[in-house]
């Protein structure tokens, strides 16, 4: 006697939940290989452990070139540091 065959709907539904198993595992794969790849890859550059930054100044944005640092502050002054540390030169912005 031969079993008794599922009905389409279940078949259906069987196909469906196969494909999805797959899709989740293929994704959690993506996300660990990602996450492995970002997670080695070097830190970018630091900034100097101590900026001479005069008293009462807000930090707006940081850039570093290839021999300073500048920043940029709230109150509109860029600020040019040596690699060091110390002041090279001040900008007010108008």
């Amino acid at each position: 006697m031969a079993p008794p065959s599922d009905p389409p709907n279940l078949r259906f539904l069987r196909i469906l939940v196969t494909v999805l198993t797959g899709t989740m595992i293929v994704g959690v794969l993506t996300i660990v290989v990602l996450l492995v790849i970002r997670l080695q890859t070097p830190a970018g550059p630091s900034a100097p452990e101590i900026l001479n930054l005069p008293d009462g100044t807000e930090v707006h944005a940081l850039t570093q070139g290839p021999d300073f640092w500048a920043v940029v502050t709230k109150a509109g002054r860029i600020l040019i540091f040596n690699p060091d540390g110390t002041l090279r030169q001040e900008i007010t912005v108008e």
